[in-house]
């Protein structure tokens, strides 16, 4: 009897002695899988937070996923993949200004000068802009100078000076033409200044100068004329009408009395100038007859 209890009590410690070890490793079970699950949470926070970019309203983001090209994204919130797994190019939408320095060109009759111009353009399609060329501002500028030099050679130097306006916008659609399959749209483009040699200056001024000098005497010899025209006319009326004559002459007298001055008048009456006109014409009957 004092066996059995004996046995039945170590079979009893024994069993406890199990549960409490079988306890203790559920325990550290547990404490393992809830320290891995805090550990990929924490994981899964951190990626969610570096994943998240922002665009502002004038930007849009090319997204590249191990290499490969997978859209854009943008405005506002968008998540990246991170770990290398996605990368992006940040574009720029707004117009830009490209400034172009002064360029020596020869225009079509052989005159250098020195020309700068202003070009505008912005970026229409950002995809293109990244996929289909390497740096698309530096791009655009060689196009636009070449294009400049293009134009101004095929122009005369009058020309160029005179039809901007018809340059400008020819030079806008050649550039246009030639950034169109980077996505890049050419806005404006402008010629600020355009330097002309100094004897050219000088050449040009005498031109000008010459020119109105003839426009001066042009309209000098027409008011002779028109004078001289209504001078003949006048003289046709007064010959019809010998009273003219005398009313003119008392008009004269008047204007040259109203003035403070010591003019000394002798007036002629018009018969004299009939009897002038009288023995003129008889001598001339008489040298015609004989």
């Amino acid at each position: 009897m004092v066996v059995f209890i004996v046995s039945e009590y170590h079979s009893y410690r024994e069993r406890g002695r199990k549960a409490a070890e079988r306890e203790c490793i559920m325990a550290a079970v547990a404490g393992l899988l809830t320290g891995f699950i805090g550990f990929i949470v924490f994981i899964l926070v951190v990626m969610i937070l570096t994943s998240i970019r922002v665009a502002n309203e004038y930007e849009r983001a090319v997204i590249f996923r191990f290499g490969r090209l997978k859209g854009t994204r943008g405005p506002g919130l968008y998540l990246l993949i991170p770990f290398g797994i996605e990368k992006q190019r940040k574009v720029d939408l707004r117009t830009k200004t490209i400034a172009m320095e002064s360029q020596e060109s020869i225009t079509k009759d052989s005159v250098t000068v020195k020309v700068n111009a202003v070009v505008w353009l912005r970026i229409v399609d950002p995809i293109k802009s990244i996929v289909e060329v390497a740096d698309y501002y530096s791009a655009s500028y060689q196009i636009a100078l070449t294009a400049l030099r293009n134009i101004i050679g095929q122009h005369l130097l009058d020309e160029v000076l005179k039809e901007r306006t018809t340059i400008n916008l020819a030079l806008q659609a050649m550039v246009d033409e030639s950034t169109e399959p980077w996505g890049v749209k050419v806005e404006s483009v402008e010629m600020k200044d355009v330097e002309i040699p100094t004897g050219m200056q000088r050449a040009m001024a005498q031109e000008a100068q010459a020119v109105r000098e003839r426009r001066a005497r042009v309209i000098k010899a027409d008011a002779e004329y028109e004078a001289s025209t209504k001078l003949a006319e006048a003289s046709g009326l007064i010959a019809q009408n010998p009273l003219a004559l005398e009313l003119r002459r008392m008009q004269m007298i008047q204007e040259v009395g109203s003035e403070q001055n010591s003019t000394t008048i002798v007036l002629m009456p018009s018969e004299f100038v009939s009897m002038a006109e009288g023995i003129s014409k008889h001598f001339k009957q008489t040298q015609v007859t004989e």
